[in-house]
C-alpha cells in the first residue's frame, strides 16, 4: 500500500512538473516594442552593411532584420549553450534570458532588410 501511495505520488509530481515547464515555455512570446534596449549590442555588428568581423577569423556578419524570429531565437539559444562556435556571440548570448532573445528575436522579424536599424 506504501509503495502505491509513492508511486502515485511521484507520477503526479512528474506530470505536475512536465506540465509547468511546458507553460512556462509557451509563456515566452516576443515583445518587439520591449526590445529597443536590448539591441544596442547587436546593431554594432548586425546594423552595418558588408561589415566583417576579424574575430575569431575574418568573415561577413549577417544582416539580420527581416530574418525568421524562430531562426533569430535558435542561434541565439545555440551561442548560448556553446553549439554554435563565436565567442562574441556566445558572450552576448550568455547575457541575454529566454525573454531577451524573444524580444529581440520578434523585434528583427518584424524588420524587412530596408528597414533594418543600421
Amino acid at each position: 500500500m506504501k509503495t502505491s501511495l509513492a508511486l502515485l505520488a511521484l507520477a503526479a509530481f512528474a506530470v505536475n512538473a512536465i506540465t509547468t515547464g511546458a507553460a512556462a515555455a509557451a509563456e515566452v512570446v516576443g515583445n518587439p516594442k520591449a526590445a529597443p534596449a536590448k539591441i544596442e549590442m547587436c546593431i554594432g555588428c548586425h546594423g552595418i552593411p558588408g561589415y566583417k568581423s576579424g574575430f575569431p577569423e575574418v568573415y561577413r556578419v549577417p544582416m539580420i532584420g527581416g530574418q525568421s524570429a524562430k531562426y533569430i531565437e535558435s542561434a541565439l539559444k545555440a551561442y548560448r549553450k556553446g553549439e554554435r562556435k563565436n565567442p562574441s556571440m556566445m558572450g552576448i548570448a550568455a547575457s541575454l534570458s529566454d525573454q531577451d532573445i524573444a524580444d529581440v528575436a520578434a523585434y528583427y522579424a518584424q524588420q524587412t532588410p530596408a528597414t533594418a536599424k543600421r
